[in-house]
């Protein structure tokens, strides 16, 4: 298959590393300075002058014929960038969050569902093993009744963090902690909770990062229709590095913690009927290069496979936009300073402007 990657900057070599892994054919890259692709290229030794190196995306998807491409560039550019390969009849994979407001992630939605183009999130932590293993056993009823969820993303983004792009950390092109390094933990536990939201109530605040628009704390509360509640604390704030992302699953007949820095490990692993699938699940520990996890190869394998049967992929436009409305839903909360009713409608980062 042919592929071209839109956005060369920090998390892009997942992606080139994805698609080699896939063997795929990488037919362009693209990105707004021309030191970010030859540098991405340089790492994997990919010298190839056949491979069409763009400024311009749109230039890139006209001119080049793909059968998907991956949209790897600032959050705030997402949308735009998605609509117009979508609009062009190109499938792609978005990277995290797939945009920055209800009305556009409703947009990307409709407009693959009338184009028929298939559309994949990065939410490349579903795929790890400790996170199938839970899934897995949720969908057999292991839990039986879930009584509640929790996730804690204990992360540490500085000054330097910062300081390598510009959009990070603003509310147009980025939002804070939670649309940003906890949106993969948020899109676990509502996945995992596997029902409808009724209400959310959250707190977000600026306490260490006075050099940003957005927050480096979150908390928050949510409510489930059928009883059951979760709660989320995502944070930037901790001294002096990375501590954790774990995420608790806590049913009538099972209990299970997944830990290490981006949920790749099982710390717990506890149900009333022991099975032989249950042995070494406690203590499994998938080994990652970083906090990103193995989980984008396996993605571009599922975006293949989506490509070749006429599926939907395994992490869609629908799964993409049920995270970032529960992160839109924390901001309303704390915007208003009350509970936020789901599904929410026509909210953006940038209502949250100016808010601290």
């Amino acid at each position: 298959m042919k592929y071209a990657l839109i956005g060369c900057g920090r998390i892009a070599i997942n992606h080139i590393q994805a698609a080699i892994k896939n063997n795929i054919e990488i037919t362009a890259v693209c990105d707004i300075f021309f030191c970010n692709m030859e540098n991405l290229l340089s790492q994997y030794h990919i010298n190839d002058s056949n491979i069409k190196r763009y400024t311009d995306y749109k230039r890139m998807i006209d001119e080049t014929e793909v059968d998907f491409a991956a949209v790897a560039t600032d959050s705030g550019s997402h949308a735009e960038i998605a609509l117009y390969c979508i609009e062009k009849g190109i499938n792609i994979i978005i990277e995290k969050p797939m945009a920055m407001s209800i009305k556009d992630a409703d947009k990307i939605i409709e407009l693959s569902k009338q184009k028929g183009i298939k559309v994949a999130v990065c939410h490349q932590n579903r795929f790890n093993l400790a996170v199938q293993k839970m899934r897995t056993a949720l969908e057999s009823g292991r839990f039986g009744k879930i009584s509640h969820g929790t996730v804690h993303i204990r992360w540490n983004r500085g000054k330097d963090y910062y300081k390598q792009a510009e959009w990070r950390g603003k509310w147009k092109y980025d939002g804070g902690a939670l649309m940003n390094q906890c949106i993969h933990g948020i899109d676990l536990l509502r996945w995992m909770m596997n029902e409808e939201i009724d209400e959310v109530y959250g707190i977000t605040k600026r306490r260490l990062h006075n050099y940003i628009e957005a927050e480096d704390l979150g908390l928050a509360i949510v409510k489930f229709k059928n009883g059951s509640v979760a709660t989320i604390e995502g944070t930037i704030n901790v001294y002096p590095q990375n501590l954790e992302e774990t995420l608790y699953l806590f049913g009538e007949y099972g209990t299970v913690k997944l830990g290490g820095k981006s949920v790749n490990a099982i710390d717990v692993w506890n149900f009333a009927n022991e099975s032989e699938t249950d042995v070494g699940n406690e203590g499994l520990h998938e080994n990652t290069a970083n906090v990103y996890g193995n989980g984008h190869t396996s993605l571009y394998a599922d975006m293949i496979d989506a490509l070749k049967n006429d599926r939907r992929p395994y992490i869609d436009a629908h799964a993409g936009k049920a995270a970032v409305e529960l992160v839109l839903a924390i901001y309303k909360s704390q915007k208003e300073s009350k509970a936020v009713k789901l599904p929410l409608e026509n909210f953006s980062t940038l209502d949250m402007a100016g808010e601290f």
